[in-house]
C-alpha cells in the first residue's frame, strides 16, 4: 500500500526533473551542464522514493495497513 502512495511524490519529482531538463536544453554553456546534473539528481530522488515505498511495503512496515486493520478493513 505504501508503494502506491509513494507514486504521488515520485510523479512530482519526475515532473520537476523533466521541467529542469527542458529548461536546461534551452540554456547555453555551463548552465546547460548544471541543469542536466540537477535533473539527474531529481530523477534519482524520484527513484529513491519509489524504492523506499517498495521496501516498506514488502517488509510489512507500512503504517497504512495497520490503520486499515484497526478501522475494521481486512487486507
Amino acid at each position: 500500500m505504501c508503494f502506491f502512495f509513494s507514486l504521488i511524490p515520485a510523479t512530482f519529482w519526475l515532473v520537476i526533473g523533466y521541467v529542469v531538463l527542458f529548461m536546461s536544453s534551452k540554456a547555453n554553456g555551463r548552465l546547460q551542464l548544471v541543469g542536466r546534473i540537477l535533473a539527474t539528481w531529481v530523477f534519482m530522488i524520484a527513484g529513491v522514493v519509489l524504492l523506499v515505498g517498495f521496501v516498506v511495503t514488502v517488509s510489512g512496515l507500512c503504517p497504512f495497513s495497520d490503520m486499515l486493520h484497526h478501522m475494521g478493513y481486512r487486507s
